[in-house]
């Protein structure tokens, strides 16, 4: 409130001239904000949907909760069975694979190849 007096004050005209540019900041602000915060996460929303839908069977794959093993099976209720040793098996949801994990632990596969 105190604040709102002492611009009044010092300008008794009121505030002219200067709200155009206020509005072309704010604008500016909103873009910046989308460029660099709502764009990237959306086109990483989308990669992660894609590496999901992507998974096949006998892929070697790493939960976000850091558990290694390979695709035994896609269930179509959005689960899949992880063989985590020889013969024994978790059934997890899909969304619980890592994007990041997974494919270090395939580049580090590969590189060993």
């Amino acid at each position: 409130m105190t604040q709102a007096f002492f611009f009044l004050a010092a300008n008794p005209g009121g505030a002219q001239g200067g709200s155009g540019f206020q509005f072309i900041f704010l604008g500016l602000m909103i873009v910046v904000f989308w460029l660099f915060m709502i764009r990237p996460q959306a086109k990483k929303a989308k990669e992660q949907k894609k590496f999901i839908e992507n998974m096949e069977k006998g892929s070697k794959v790493v939960t976000i909760a850091g558990i290694h093993g390979t695709v035994f099976k896609i269930n179509e209720d959005g689960t899949i069975q992880l063989e985590v040793s020889p013969g024994s098996y978790l059934k997890i949801e899909k969304s619980a694979i890592s994007m990041e994990w997974t494919a270090q632990l395939n580049k580090k596969a590969e590189a060993a190849k």
